[in-house]
């Protein structure tokens, strides 16, 4: 298994597919969601997942700089593949986000739009609640912050 990140530009075709595949087969098929997953995000977004050794993705996440989504940064479109849950990749790729924005840009705080139903994954990391929750795209979701200065060293 081998963890990966890149911007959009320094993406293969094959990357660019693969990771759009994933994320609809967990979000469009598995999760039953019909919506328009590609945007003009992917493009100033960076790009995290680790690969297992048939390259195959088997987890996923977006990291976008403040003023895309949210004034702050943020990190979106959070996956894993079912055969890989339960096993810490989750935990594993955010340190690695959080990690990523603290140390190389940077950023005093992320926000993030967590399902509902992830509140006390995020929360082991610090994140806190930050709205009331609200749908989207029929799933219920809440917005949570965190204060990145303990992921800045």
């Amino acid at each position: 298994m081998e963890w990966k990140i890149k911007n959009f530009e320094e993406l293969t075709r094959s990357e660019l597919y693969k990771i759009l595949h994933v994320r609809s087969e967990v979000f469009v098929v598995e999760q039953a969601c019909a919506y328009q997953d590609v945007d003009v995000k992917d493009q100033k977004s960076l790009h995290l997942w680790l690969e297992d050794e048939e390259g195959a993705i088997q987890s996923y996440c977006r990291i976008l700089p403040a003023g895309l989504s949210y004034p702050e940064a943020s990190i979106g479109r959070v996956l894993v593949k079912e055969s890989q849950r339960g096993k810490g990749t989750a935990r594993k790729m955010m340190q690695q986000a959080l990690e990523f924005l603290a140390q190389a840009w940077r950023e005093p705080v992320v926000r993030i739009e967590a399902q509902y139903y992830l509140r006390a994954f995020y929360a082991s990391f610090g994140f806190k609640e930050d709205s009331d929750p609200f749908l989207e795209d029929g799933i219920k979701h809440v917005e949570m912050i965190l204060d990145l200065k303990d992921f800045a060293s």
